[in-house]
């Protein structure tokens, strides 16, 4: 009866061990994930909206309809990533994510220096080099450094009401997403 009830105990535990290590490696394996939906629907570097009314492409299925957000995915490899919007939202959150969907950074308009979407996007030897002859452009940005080579940045905003819609909206369609 011990024996059994050994038998039966290991079991159990081998299955959940199972079980969870199918749960970590999903991400991984699926050819659904955000990397793969965005690629089919835009080029890297293009600004694509990914949630709320004006998705092109139904990434981002938020339970909450007063964000919208658009992506835009990177190669470091092309050189640094430089992503600005002039204007402003009545808050905004900025994401990196590698291309496995892990998140790398995240930081909103009330941690960025003066409230306005300005930053770079670098690995550690590209710091480096730009440190040594920083771009006039770069002076007021945020440096993300991420230890990465390609990746997808997501801006969300907030739309408190239908009277916002517009203005969130053209603040998001003039987010810039490039290589320098």
């Amino acid at each position: 009866m011990l024996r059994l009830a050994y038998a039966l105990l290991l079991g159990v535990v081998g299955a959940g061990i199972v079980h969870i290590a199918v749960l970590f490696l999903l991400p991984y394996y699926t050819e659904r994930d955000a990397w793969s939906q965005l690629s089919a629907a835009s080029e890297f570097y293009a600004v694509t909206h990914i949630g709320g009314s004006a998705a092109t492409t139904p990434l981002v299925r938020s339970v909450d309809p007063l964000f919208t957000a658009v992506a835009c995915r990177f190669d470091l490899a092309d050189g640094v990533l430089h992503v600005k919007a002039p204007g402003r939202a009545p808050f905004w959150s900025m994401s990196v994510y590698d291309r496995n969907g892990q998140n790398i950074f995240s930081f909103n308009d009330r941690t960025a220096s003066d409230g306005s979407v300005d930053f770079v996007v670098l690995t550690p030897v590209q710091t480096i080099e730009v440190r040594k002859a920083l771009p006039e452009e770069f002076v007021d940005a945020v440096f993300v450094e991420a230890d990465i080579d390609q990746g997808i940045v997501v801006i969300r905003a907030f739309v408190p009401d239908r009277t916002w819609r517009g203005a969130v909206t053209r603040f998001l369609e003039s987010v810039s997403c490039s290589p320098r």
